[in-house]
């Protein structure tokens, strides 16, 4: 029993003891310490995806050229043609009756060119005999020749335009392809203008080569030119990446886009590819010249400007810059006002203001 009373005692002595001393102040707080980066070069190398088409290397809508009904179809869709080849026979009635009274005239006129010619030379000779034909009678005779005969240049002419008329009615193909498209069956009208002009009788299509069209961006058409590599995929045969060079690059900006058309050469011998394939492209960006390269984090970007925080006699000052690039975890950045090896910080924030005390 008097244990537990000395153990009260002694318990209420030491809260006494406790309540008298004063509390002593928290020790302050350490200054966050700020990691900062040196500023350096280097050349970043980046890629990015752009949808791109496949078409034909050559491609064109074959129309008719006078108005006429289709009397024989020589080929259909997907039929392989020859440079020169008949597609198409063409029907026009009128046409054969016109060129039979062009070259109607053209005998005429040939004849009637033969007689005052030869009048001209008959007359020419006599006239050589002093005295025989009259110097007046030499001249009718000279101009009525070169009448007839500038009748019968206009007589060849008009036949010759008919005869070329006539050849519209065979269409031939123009290059070596594959008839990608026929819109007409036998006895169609088709022609020049209104209904018969709608849609191209047959689409021919050089699938052997294909042109691949990508539309690249404003901001990375500085990084390609002619002769790069680039790899392409198509939905068709994902697991294959298939390789081609930049051929053309047409040198100005789309209005609308604000792109620069860039095409490459695909050799398709094969024919797995396809005109009209929609591609990925991935095209690599690679600097030739260094420049300013650091971690994201170390640029800000406000409503009212993008900056990073450089280190100036170990206070904060915010530098407006430019982005570029960005390849993984770094970003390009462009400032006048920034210098090899300066110190940045290397995590940026708005709360970092101009004139903090930045220790390193």
């Amino acid at each position: 029993m008097n244990r537990y009373i000395v153990t009260a005692a002694t318990l209420t002595l030491l809260g006494l003891i406790s309540c008298g001393k004063k509390e002593e102040a928290p020790a302050p707080e350490a200054e966050p310490v700020i990691e900062t980066i040196d500023l350096h070069k280097e050349k970043l190398s980046s890629e990015i995806r752009l949808p791109a088409e496949l078409q034909g290397f050559r491609q064109t809508d074959l129309y008719a050229k006078v108005s006429s009904f289709v009397k024989e179809l020589k080929v259909d869709i997907g039929s392989e043609v020859k440079a020169g080849q008949l597609l198409i026979v063409l029907e026009a009635p009128e046409i054969s009756s016109q060129l039979a009274a062009a070259e109607s005239r053209l005998r005429s006129q040939e004849a009637v060119y033969t007689a005052s010619n030869s009048t001209y030379n008959r007359i020419l000779e006599t006239s050589k005999v002093e005295g025989t034909i009259s110097k007046n009678d030499l001249d009718l005779a000279n101009s009525r020749k070169s009448s007839d005969f500038a009748q019968l240049q206009a007589a060849k002419a008009a036949y010759k335009e008919i005869q070329t008329m006539q050849g519209y009615l065979q269409i031939r193909a123009p290059f070596d392809g594959v008839v990608s498209a026929r819109n007409v069956n036998t006895g169609a009208y088709v022609g020049p203008a209104g209904k018969g002009s709608d849609l191209p009788l047959f689409t021919i299509q050089d699938q052997k080569k294909l042109r691949l069209a990508v539309s690249v961006p404003e901001m990375y058409t500085g990084f390609l030119k002619n002769g790069d590599e680039i790899s392409f995929t198509v939905r068709s045969i994902p697991n294959e990446t298939f390789k081609a060079k930049i051929q053309r690059m047409s040198g100005a900006l789309d209005a609308r886009l604000r792109s620069e058309r860039v095409e490459m050469d695909v050799i398709n011998t094969t024919k797995r590819l396809l005109p009209g394939m929609v591609a990925e492209v991935k095209l690599a960006l690679n600097s030739e010249d260094s420049t300013f390269v650091v971690p994201k984090t170390a640029v800000v970007s406000s409503s009212e400007k993008t900056y990073v925080i450089a280190v100036k006699e170990n206070k904060a000052k915010s530098i407006s810059v430019k982005k570029g690039r960005e390849s993984g975890d770094n970003i390009e950045i462009y400032s006048d006002s920034l210098s090899l090896n300066d110190k940045l910080v290397k995590s940026a924030n708005e709360e970092i203001r101009n004139g903090t005390v930045i220790k390193k």
